[in-house]
């Protein structure tokens, strides 16, 4: 071969990109506007045997332009990817439809079988999906695996349309035994909203071979995400969920926490910029600690996120080997909540894992004023004092009743003790010790130990009658402390972390979304957690960050 013939070969290769069965225009910047400006391509793609992808990004593609290249495909029966994103820049929006749909006959035409289409940056809207409708539902698409239609601005209508195309394929590829098993779908940025991603949802619940879902930018909110969880559930090979700005809250988060206890295959959770909120965090937490086994990237970055909630994922994700990225940047944890965070992290030996903190927006402002707090609180007094004086007024009823009974029952019953709620609800050191030697089985029994908040909260009730000069007083807060702890955190469903952040909130070490008034703490309450972290029941992950807030 002629050394000039060699050069020539050398710059058409490199031109087009030749590579396993691949021909490549991407990037060149070619305007296309009729049949003459894309002779030579339509000459190589004639000429390209056992032609497999065809990529035309970056190029501007007109009307007769995209026909001349579809008359070119209409033999190409071996092509399955195409590659056709940003190929539409300059043009009308009434020329993109014609244009697809010339492109997408040929290939029905040609009797080929696509495994990836790829629409990205191409603004046609309702219209262009219109212009592929015909092809999503031929049996050219019974075996799609990637459909990618980022940045369309497809909207509702649109998702619509291709929502029931997918369905419509479907249908038919499954009655010829082939069902279509899509599983890449990108469509961020297009204005989908509820109804679009409804629709969609619907699509994916029917096919569940999704793998990858990617629809950040949709003004997508709690409606429309939890139509999506709900199709997640039924996609158990899932491993990529990114839903980037939209619109959780915790309507929304709770939903899609319920979906993620059925994806244990997923390695990326995208939820940031979706304002899960404090409540939302910490149901996902809760998921991700219980399942999850290989996930690698959790994001929940700017969400409104508070300290407590951000230190109950942190928790959560302790025991995720493959982790590699913990990303919370942009939420409301605080300077404190900051350290204290990084202290958890470090203290699971996966500090590096952590994301940036630099853009947190500080602890949240308290909605109501001090004067309105004060009279909450207030009010709570009052509510106690009655309570107290009720609880009182039964228990002197029942030892008159008890005293002056029936004078013919023999022999007169003796006393019963105090009950458990009485003590838990107004607790003394007498009611602790008149339980008897039974004390912490019975305290064990009435407290409902899968509820982190309220062994927290029994925790600080039995430690508050705590009386180091008294060892009969401080034996029994012990033993039933450690007989309550030692059931909670030996209890498959207990979370150890949610009880932790409810024991800083309820201190009023660290503030909750939720308005929950501290309690007022006692020595006992120290010399109780004291002793408590010191158990082998305690878990030595939470007693770094015990120490962390004590130590402020």
């Amino acid at each position: 071969m002629a050394t000039d013939d060699v050069a020539q070969l050398a710059d058409s290769l490199a031109k087009t990109g030749v590579e396993d069965g691949e021909l490549s225009y991407k990037g060149q910047g070619r305007k296309l506007d009729d049949a003459q400006s894309v002779e030579e391509m339509v000459k190589e793609i004639q000429d390209f045997e056992g032609l497999q992808a065809l990529r035309l990004e970056g190029n501007t593609v007109g009307v007769e332009a995209a026909q001349a290249i579809a008359k070119a495909l209409e033999t190409k029966s071996a092509l399955m990817r195409c590659y056709w994103s940003d190929m539409f820049t300059g043009r009308l929006r009434s020329e993109i439809p014609p244009s697809l749909n010339s492109l997408g006959d040929a290939l029905m035409l040609a009797g080929a079988r696509l495994t990836v289409l790829d629409l990205s940056d191409n603004a046609f809207g309702p219209d262009g999906v219109k212009g592929i409708e015909n092809l999503l539902k031929s049996s050219t698409c019974y075996t799609l695996q990637e459909l990618r239609l980022n940045n369309c601005g497809m909207g509702i209508g649109g998702g619509k349309i291709l929502a029931a195309s997918l369905i419509y394929n479907h249908k038919k590829s499954s009655a010829a035994r082939s069902p279509l098993s899509l599983k890449v779908f990108v469509a961020g940025r297009n204005r989908l909203e509820n109804d679009g991603a409804t629709a969609l949802a619907q699509a994916f619940k029917l096919m569940g071979s999704m793998e990858e879902v990617h629809m950040p930018q949709n003004g997508i909110n709690h409606a429309g995400v939890t139509a999506l969880a709900e199709a997640m559930q039924h996609n158990p090979g899932l491993r990529i969920l990114n839903l980037n700005d939209n619109t959780f809250t915790e309507k929304g988060a709770m939903a899609m926490a319920q979906a993620l206890k059925h994806l244990r295959s997923i390695q990326v959770i995208n939820f940031g910029d979706c304002l899960v909120r404090p409540e939302g965090a910490k149901a996902i937490a809760v998921s991700v600690s219980e399942g999850l086994p290989i996930l690698k990237e959790l994001n929940l970055s700017y969400g409104e996120i508070t300290e407590d909630a951000a230190l109950v994922v942190a928790q959560a994700v302790k025991d995720k080997d493959q982790l590699e990225k913990l990303d919370l940047n942009g939420n409301c944890i605080g300077e404190d909540g900051c350290r204290a965070l990084k202290v958890a992290m470090e203290a699971m030996n996966m500090s590096e894992l952590l994301g940036s903190l630099s853009d947190d927006e500080g602890e949240p402002e308290d909605d109501d004023d001090e004067e309105d707090e004060d009279d909450d609180e207030e009010e709570d007094d009052d509510e106690d004092d009655v309570d107290e004086e009720e609880v009182e007024e039964e228990e002197e009823e029942e030892e008159e009743e008890e005293s002056t009974g029936n004078k013919f029952s023999t022999p007169q019953s003796t006393p019963r003790p105090p009950e458990v709620s009485s003590f838990l609800s107004f607790p003394s050191p007498d009611k602790l010790l008149k339980l008897g030697p039974t004390r912490a089985l019975l305290i064990e029994q009435q407290v409902d130990v899968s509820d982190a908040t309220k062994t927290a909260e029994a925790f600080l009730k039995i430690a508050s009658v705590y009386k180091e000069d008294n060892t009969e007083v401080k034996n029994a807060v012990l033993d039933s402390i450690d007989g309550l702890l030692r059931k909670a955190f030996t209890s498959s469903s207990f979370q150890g972390y949610s009880f932790v952040s409810s024991l800083l909130v309820l201190l009023g070490l660290i503030k909750s979304e939720d308005k929950v008034k501290p309690v007022i703490v006692v020595p006992g309450h120290l010399q109780a957690l004291e002793h408590v972290v010191r158990q082998d029941y305690f878990p030595k992950e939470s007693v770094a960050v015990l120490e962390a807030f004590m130590s402020r």
